[in-house]
């Protein structure tokens, strides 16, 4: 067997490993209830940011404990004390990291949740080894902190491969209409009396599901595709305000221009044009930024 085969193998066995959803379960739904949706959720996510927060903030201490690891090996004693600062600001930076990673697994189910699990076992094993691998060093015993540094290097590494597996394999949080550009042409979907005003109608344009809202006489369409992921808004809560809630994880987009305004959604849902001619709606998705 490959090593491929071997690690594919081995994520798969965590997939579907059941008994981690003891942990899962009750730890997801716990950190829902705490950040609810508002100020904190859009930080963690990175709603403000247009992109989520969790990869960008992964960089950093992993650049601090990298740069750390290479002064150990070919830094000599005069690389020790630069060692061993890198070491503790790649502990500090942990934490919010790790925050942000806490709030986008919470919405995770199933096999996702259950890889999550390991993940963040992984990644807290890494940290608790840095951490003593700093305290070792801090009290003289170089050998013993070179040794745990490293094992929290290996650990990190483990858990940096079921984070790509996450995102790159299961696409966790990745856009769910990154793929999806619509036509240039108008494309007939709908008469225009089978729109009534406030109720939503879900149309086909090419491959994409949109999103019909009639309100004060004006046709709003937008991808019924929640970017997050994938949750069917024409399900969701429409507000007197001109938006409407995804059902699956909360995140609220305005109807008139598909702008994201709470998260953990990140990015704008595309946004089409809609004109009325003999009676039929037609729908063409907009180029320019929405």
């Amino acid at each position: 067997m490959s090593v491929t085969d071997t690690l594919r193998e081995l994520v798969h066995r965590v997939a579907t490993a059941e008994v981690l959803d003891r942990v899962g379960k009750p730890v997801s739904s716990k950190v829902g209830d705490v950040l609810g949706h508002g100020p904190v959720k859009d930080a963690l996510s990175g709603t403000w940011l247009g992109h989520p927060l969790h990869p960008m903030l992964t960089d950093v201490p992993i650049g601090f404990w990298t740069s750390s690891f290479v002064l150990d090996i070919a830094g000599g004693r005069r690389g020790r004390p630069a060692a061993d600062r890198l070491l503790g600001l790649g502990i500090l930076s942990a934490l919010p990291t790790a925050a942000s990673g806490l709030s986008d697994w919470s919405d995770t189910i199933g096999e996702d949740r259950r890889v999550g699990v390991a993940h963040a076992i992984a990644n807290n094993v890494a940290l608790v080894l840095y951490s003593w691998s700093w305290l070792a060093r801090r009290r003289g015993r170089r050998g013993k902190g070179l040794v745990l540094g490293f094992l929290g290097a290996a650990a990190a590494s483990g858990g940096g491969y079921l984070g790509g597996h996450l995102v790159y394999r299961q696409g966790v949080n990745t856009d769910r209409n990154a793929w999806k550009h619509g036509g240039e042409d108008w494309v007939d979907v709908a008469g225009d009396l089978e729109l009534t005003a406030g109720q939503p109608l879900v149309v086909k344009a090419h491959e994409d599901d949109v999103l019909l809202v009639r309100t004060a006489g004006v046709v709003s369409a937008i991808s019924n595709v929640c970017g997050h992921a994938g949750g069917p808004l024409s399900e969701g809560d429409f507000d007197d305000a001109g938006c409407v809630t995804c059902p699956w994880h909360g995140s609220v987009f305005r109807l008139a221009d598909g702008h994201v305004v709470h998260g953990p959604a990140t990015g704008h849902q595309p946004r089409y044009e809609v004109r009325s001619a003999g009676g039929r709606l037609s729908v063409r998705r907009l180029r320019s930024p929405a």
